[in-house]
C-alpha cells in the first residue's frame, strides 16, 4: 500500500471500525454506522482503505475510503479526513490508492457523487481523472442538495 513520510493507507480492518465511524460522524449530516462499515467490510468486491497517521511511535486513523465493484465498474461510497489533517494531501493520497487497488482489481470505471457545493472535493477527484458526468437533484439530505455526478475511465 502507499506510504508517505508519516502517513500509511492500508485496507481496512474491522478494529478500525469504531473510530472510522467517529470520523464519518464527524464529517457528515447523515453519517454511515459502525454497522454499515462493518457490512460492506464483509462483503465480496469491496475496496475500504484507511490513512493511519504516526507520530512518536502512535499510529491514529485519520481518513478513509471506500468502493465496491463488479467485475469492471465500481463506486466509491466513502471518502473523509479528519478535520484537522484537511489540506494536507491526505485525501488525494487515499484517492489514488483506491484507484491503484481498483485498476489492479480489473475495475475499469469507477463512478463517485459529490455535493455540489464540494469545490475541493470535486478538485480533488478531478486532479484524480474523474470528469463530470451528470447530475443528481436534491439527492443529499441535511440539506438537500443536488449530487454532482462523477466518473473516471482507465
Amino acid at each position: 500500500m502507499a506510504e508517505d513520510r508519516q502517513i500509511t493507507i492500508r485496507r481496512m480492518r474491522e478494529e478500525d471500525l469504531d473510530r472510522v465511524a467517529e470520523i464519518e460522524k464527524e464529517n457528515f449530516s447523515t453519517p454511515w454506522s459502525r454497522k454499515s462499515f462493518s457490512d460492506f467490510l464483509k462483503r465480496e468486491g469491496t475496496y475500504f482503505l484507511v490513512a493511519e497517521r504516526e507520530e512518536a511511535g502512535e499510529t491514529e486513523i485519520c481518513g478513509y475510503i471506500g468502493a465496491y465493484g463488479i467485475p469492471d465498474e465500481g463506486d466509491i461510497t466513502n471518502v473523509s479526513v479528519q478535520k484537522e489533517y484537511r489540506r494536507a494531501g491526505i485525501g488525494r493520497k487515499i484517492v489514488d490508492e483506491l484507484i491503484r487497488v481498483t485498476v489492479a482489481a480489473g475495475i475499469k470505471r469507477l463512478f463517485l457523487e459529490v455535493r455540489e457545493s464540494n469545490d475541493p472535493a470535486i478538485r480533488l477527484y478531478e486532479h484524480a481523472g474523474f470528469v463530470r458526468c451528470g447530475l443528481r437533484k436534491n439527492y443529499y439530505t441535511s440539506p438537500v442538495e443536488n449530487a454532482v455526478i462523477m466518473m473516471r475511465d482507465e
